[in-house]
């Protein structure tokens, strides 16, 4: 009797459990329905290069892609337009990424030609995407129902280390740029100058890395600050006129990865206005192979404890990794991960939208208001040359990383 009474209580408790979850799954989907979720970071676009070789003809982007091979067969694969739709996903930032092996090579090319992909990309699905440049365009696509699709260049040695470059880049679409990869740039120093043994090549960033920030802020475009080095971070929030972002890291004080973002650091990202967009890669959140869904929930629960409510938003970083925490297997995992939020009684309704898509909006929105003011004041182009010394300074690079 007792057993019999103990597996009744067990299924009750169970059947309680996901009436609960339900109920607040609903209530996520209406959030989301108001609010646009933004994505900060998806790898989609090299995926897409390494497979098909940026052949889009054999790419059945609007079909579940669990079930065709390549993308059945590979750990890296977790996008696609019906998981998209799924996860209630409204914007995508696409990454345009470059290797740094392509680094004083051909990653000018290479960048064009990921810019070019993910534009043909959107070309294909003119009823479920869209391609977006504005904070506004985001508002607007979420309303028509088709998914904002932006461009982050990931990886400052895309530049070429020319500022003529990025005003290209820029006007290509692209809407922020990750100032370095792994690899130190000639004008900025990655994370890895941060691990135990390394020395720094510049110690932050150079002369040459202010103007290209300075150039961003007056072109309107979001620095990135994930893959650069603490003193890359510092000397960055200390110059840029315009609020920045991390586009797919976690919380330093969760998981001492040199990917991940101190205390100090997020307290000045708040002062900055910027926003920290959380990754999901297992190693970013618990050091480990494995992590689940309340892992990452902690890691936002830390950064709004250090930065506030307004300055966390997501980055999961699908497609650029390969390994998922149990729980976010996939882009549709997004209403999971905010239930979960929901239901720690600590997070309202507003401060989910917030999360969700708002704050990247704000962020972004601030960003256009300072181009804005530095051309009524008739701020120049950047007119500068790096110095020919730097081009071919120390870098290092390190594969695979996310």
């Amino acid at each position: 009797m007792r057993l019999v009474l103990w597996l009744l209580h067990g299924l009750v408790m169970r059947v309680a459990f996901a009436l609960h979850l339900e109920a607040r799954l609903d209530a996520v989907r209406r959030i989301l329905h108001e609010a646009p979720l933004v994505d900060g970071h998806n790898d989609l676009p090299w995926n897409i290069r390494k497979f098909l070789k940026n052949q889009l003809r054999d790419f059945h982007f609007s079909e579940d892609l669990r079930g065709m091979s390549p993308w059945s067969r590979s750990s890296w694969s977790h996008t696609d337009l019906p998981r998209l739709r799924e996860g209630m996903v409204a914007a995508q930032f696409w990454s345009a990424y470059v290797p740094c092996s392509a680094q004083h090579l051909d990653a000018v090319q290479l960048v064009l030609e990921q810019i070019d992909v993910i534009r043909r990309l959107v070309d294909k699905y003119p009823s479920h995407m869209t391609l977006v440049t504005t904070a506004q365009g985001i508002e607007e696509a979420h309303e028509a129902g088709l998914l904002a699709s932006l461009i982050g260049v990931e990886g400052g040695h895309a530049l070429g280390s020319s500022l003529g470059v990025l005003r290209m880049l820029h006007q290509l679409g692209a809407r922020y740029l990750t100032l370095t990869h792994t690899c130190n740039t000639p004008w900025a120093d990655c994370s890895i100058a941060d691990e135990p043994g390394r020395l720094p090549n510049l110690g932050g960033l150079s002369h040459f890395g202010t103007l290209v920030v300075r150039e961003m802020n007056r072109l309107g475009m979001i620095v990135d600050l994930s893959h650069v080095s603490v003193p890359t971070m510092l000397d960055t929030l200390r110059i840029s006129r315009a609020p920045v972002i991390f586009s797919h890291s976690s919380a330093h004080a969760l998981c001492n990865s040199s990917r991940n973002v101190p205390d100090h650091v997020l307290k000045l990202l708040a002062v900055n206005g910027g926003l920290m967009m959380v990754a999901f890669f297992p190693h970013f959140i618990s050091c480990s192979e494995s992590a689940t869904l309340r892992d990452v929930a902690a890691h936002i629960n830390h950064i709004r404890t250090v930065a506030g409510v307004d300055h966390v938003g997501l980055g999961a970083g699908y497609d650029g990794i390969n390994i998922t925490p149990l729980g976010l297997e996939d882009v549709s995992r997004y209403p999971h991960l905010l239930a979960e939020l929901l239901g720690s009684g600590r997070w309202t309704e507003a401060d989910l939208q917030k999360l969700a898509g708002r704050n990247l909006i704000r962020v972004f929105r601030d960003v256009e208001r300072v181009r804005d003011r530095l051309r009524e004041a008739g701020e120049p182009p950047v007119d500068e040359r790096i110095p020919a010394e730097d081009v071919y300074g120390r870098t290092y690079c390190r594969f695979p990383e996310t």
